[in-house]
């Protein structure tokens, strides 16, 4: 590497700051230098003058073209010619395959099942000839697995997502360029987590040049991996992840990463998914802007109200990628109606008569009760019969209304709460 200073897990502050002076230079002209927007919806949502860094806009869509391109670009000749391997949900897999065909270097990507179609047809797409794609289990953690395993035999270097100081370095540049485009220093940052590279390099070198900056990191409320190491006073596995977030799931996070965002002093919160679905579709709908669930992290904590602001602040939110497979909205508007309260399931017992369903519709259903998923066999000869019955409901507070008439009827209704078994086979 270029930068022998940086040694291990360790990050010297003058080294960490020459470090990310040469990574400035190394991307410029490679990188995009994103725009910083003011956001008119989220600025009245919290009162805050709110800016985001448009991340989706950067080369792969994600800002992780910065770390990998950074790491790949100092290594020297030998390592070069033996190639590179990383691990990645996606977006980091871009990014290196960017770098590979840019720098002529050979790499294998390698990423796990639940890896979006649409990722996996962009990092063939940027790298070409110069990068195959291994896919390789159902986790981030696993096909991570598979590629050190590789690097081990074929002794191609790995490219961390996040766990090295090279790439903490490359995505450091995000908080250089945020300084840069505002006229004052802004009062809050608010940053997407998953193994916390994003974190540890913006939160380092705010720290540095920003002191009274507030950072506040974020993660999904199923991959909460930041927060329970920091809990732990180190790297810890959790025992169940959600991947939905795909671009943040992460089980555990980084030996480099964790002790750099410990340092740098950041509040850690965790969004519910389905407010990260809200906050997509607001996105598109409202602003115009497609984001992946990772990218809507960082807003999703404002619209969410997770994070405390007072009016007149300066805000900074980072999009931090826009690689949404659009076959997967209809899960998304799913999750965010059952997240607000407007979606709901029951099972709806039926006597085998006529007029049965005509009554359920007349005696239980509101006026603004739509029924939008009836599923219904008569298998046998038996007295009654039960319907999976889905309805969305006009307000959130409506349901308190469609339970009493529910009570009240003579059906036996069995309402699936989320969490329930049952509820898991359809959301």
């Amino acid at each position: 590497m270029s930068s022998p200073s940086l040694v291990g897990t360790r990050l010297d502050p003058a080294a960490f700051e020459a470090a990310v002076r040469e990574a400035v230079g190394r991307l410029t002209g490679v990188a995009e230098r994103t725009p910083l927007q003011r956001n008119a919806r989220l600025s009245a949502a919290t009162g805050a003058d709110v800016w985001v860094k448009r991340e989706d806009l950067q080369i792969g869509r994600s800002y992780k073209v910065r770390g990998a391109y950074n790491t790949i670009a100092g290594l020297d000749a030998g390592a070069r010619a033996a190639g590179v391997v990383c691990a990645s949900a996606g977006n980091h897999g871009q990014g290196v395959a960017y770098a590979c065909r840019a720098l002529d270097v050979h790499g294998s990507v390698f990423v796990p099942g639940t890896t979006p179609r649409q990722k996996r047809e962009r990092i063939r797409a940027l790298g070409g000839d110069a990068v195959e794609l291994v896919v390789a289990g159902d986790s981030y953690d696993e096909a991570a697995a598979a590629a050190a395993a590789f690097a081990e035999r074929t002794g191609a270097t790995l490219v961390p997502a996040f766990d090295a100081p090279s790439t903490v370095v490359g995505q450091a540049t995000v908080a250089v360029e945020v300084l840069d485009q505002l006229p004052v220093p802004p009062d809050v940052v608010v940053l997407p987590v998953g193994g916390g590279g994003l974190l540890a390099g913006c939160g380092t070198w705010l720290r540095a040049h920003s002191p009274g900056t507030r950072l506040v990191g974020v993660e999904p409320a199923g991959a909460a991996s930041m927060a329970a190491a920091l809990a732990a006073g180190r790297p810890v596995e959790l025992a169940e992840l959600d991947t939905f977030v795909d671009g943040a799931a992460v089980r555990r996070v980084g030996d480099v990463t964790l002790p750099l965002v410990r340092d740098c002093g950041a509040d850690l919160v965790a969004v519910p998914e389905g407010q990260i679905c809200t906050e997509m579709l607001d996105l598109y709908q409202v602003d115009g802007v497609i984001a992946e669930p990772a990218g809507a992290l960082a807003p999703a904590a404002l619209t969410g109200g997770l994070v405390a602001v007072e009016p007149g602040q300066t805000v900074v939110c980072l999009l931090s990628g826009g690689n949404n497979d659009v076959s997967r909205y209809a899960e998304v508007v799913e999750r965010s109606l059952v997240h607000r309260g407007l979606k709901h399931y029951f099972l709806v017992e039926f006597p085998q008569e006529p007029g049965a369903l005509r009554r359920f519709l007349d005696e239980v259903l509101g006026p603004d009760d739509d029924i939008v998923l009836f599923e219904y066999v008569k298998r046998d000869n038996r007295e009654t019969g039960a319907a999976l019955t889905g309805i969305e409901i006009g307000r959130a507070g409506d349901l308190p209304g469609l339970l009493a008439r529910i009570e009240a009827s003579p059906l036996r209704i069995q309402h699936l709460a989320p969490g329930t078994t049952a509820y898991r086979f359809l959301v």
